[in-house]
């Protein structure tokens, strides 16, 4: 079944008769990877609501109905394709999403979802007799490229981001966020939490390309997810002076741009010191002139840590740096909290499950580890229980052209998916 959001709640398609494999993994990469692409940096500009958002849209739905598989896009504009009744309940999900940050590696969520896909057809080619539904989706918005804020879908169908808040979205054009659905096609109007989707919902286990190198140092190709540290986005504005950069002598200048600087690297120093992270990878100044001292400097400060409290230290560091600084040079200081995510811990009895399924037949123990990144199964885990699995990423890099995952690698994590899917539906 298709729609958009005018769809209504809980709304698919009947069972398919016959479901039936698709493409293979290979086949499904190829098709993906031109789509959103930058020919000058090769890096991915798969931003909500954009052109290319809506051809991996597109794609995926070719994908589900080409399977013969309950298509549908709920209320928040999250695509769903569905092997048996959503309605029965006690559905196993998996899936990622296909949206990226600007100039982003090929990786981060497709490989998710081409790896749900690929691992179904697995599942039929066994003969797999499903007991419970099973769905894979595609989350819009996950990065937060456009609007600023990460994981909008999931955010919105667990009640995490509320209606009001979402409409006050706006993307560096000012175009809001309600606007940029309506112009893709969907109803902004439909937008809110879905508690009676999540009700059907018994599982969610998303995987990822690793964004670090720990299974890379380890020699493991997959690996099980603990935790996603706590993380945040700050936005901190400088507001000073604006003037003439060669008649305004340094002794009276109130320039914002020094006191964003020197707060760049007390991040650095805050972070090393307490074993975290914390980045400032985007700027804002006005004017923008290069005569022109600025009259505000606009910086956002990604941050994140092992535990609540030592991202507490760090970003307090950070800002009581800040307000020195800006005091220093007679510039006044704004700091906002955006967004914030606390410490997730996945939930431990299906951790220990994957764990189970996976070194069932092998003996092996799969490595369990940590995450700094962000992620949907993050976000919907306060809702229903979640897990992850990684797959080993040799450079450890990620959010830029350069990440990768090998080919040998990506067919192990979708063996993997396979079997925890059969484990958790069969």
């Amino acid at each position: 079944m298709g729609g958009h959001g005018n769809a209504p709640v809980g709304a698919a398609g009947p069972p398919p008769a016959a479901a039936r494999p698709g493409s293979s993994f290979h086949e499904m990469w190829r098709e993906l990877l031109p789509i959103g692409r930058d020919a000058d940096s090769g890096g991915y500009r798969r931003h909500a609501w954009t052109g290319p958002d809506a051809e991996c849209r597109a794609w995926f739905e070719a994908q589900a109905v080409g399977r013969g598989l309950g298509y549908e896009v709920d209320r928040n504009g999250n695509q769903w394709a569905w092997l048996g009744d959503p309605a029965a309940g006690d559905a196993v999900v998996t899936g990622s999403h296909l949206d990226s940050v600007p100039d982003g590696g090929a990786f981060d969520g497709p490989l998710g979802v081409v790896s749900s896909f690929a691992a179904l057809d697995e599942l039929l080619r066994r003969g797999a007799r499903f007991a419970k539904p099973l769905a894979i989706v595609n989350f819009g918005d996950e990065e937060g490229a456009r609007f600023g804020l990460a994981c909008v879908g999931s955010r919105l169908t667990s009640g995490a981001l509320t209606v009001e808040d979402a409409h006050r979205l706006t993307d560096g054009d000012g175009v809001s966020l309600p606007r940029a659905m309506a112009a893709a096609g969907y109803d902004p109007e439909a937008i809110g939490p879905d508690p009676e989707r999540l009700a059907g919902i018994g599982a969610f286990v998303e995987l990822h390309v690793e964004q670090g190198r720990a299974l890379d140092l380890s020699g493991d190709r997959v690996g099980i997810a603990s935790a996603i540290w706590p993380h945040g986005r700050w936005r901190f504005d400088f507001r000073g002076e604006a003037n003439h950069a060669g008649t305004t002598r340094l002794a009276d200048r109130h320039d914002p741009m020094l006191s964003y600087a020197e707060t760049v690297l007390a991040a650095r120093r805050e972070a090393e010191l307490a074993g975290a992270v914390a980045t400032f990878g985007k700027i804002a100044v006005d004017p923008g002139g290069v005569n022109a001292i600025p009259s505000r400097v606009r910086g956002w400060l990604d941050s994140r840590a092992a535990d609540q409290e030592t991202l507490d230290t760090v970003v307090g560091g950070i800002r009581k740096a800040a307000r020195e600084y800006a005091d220093a040079h007679g510039v006044d200081l704004d700091v906002v909290r955006e967004s914030f995510t606390p410490v997730v811990e996945f939930d431990h009895a299906l951790r220990d499950e994957l764990g189970r399924i996976l070194g069932r037949d092998t003996g092996l123990t799969v490595p369990v580890l940590g995450t700094g990144a962000g992620h949907d199964a993050g976000i919907l885990s306060g809702s229903i229980p979640t897990a992850m699995l990684f797959v080993r990423n040799p450079t450890g890099v990620s959010h830029s052209p350069a990440e990768f995952a090998a080919e040998d690698d990506c067919v192990a994590g979708v063996g993997a998916l396979a079997d925890v899917l059969e484990g958790l539906a069969c």
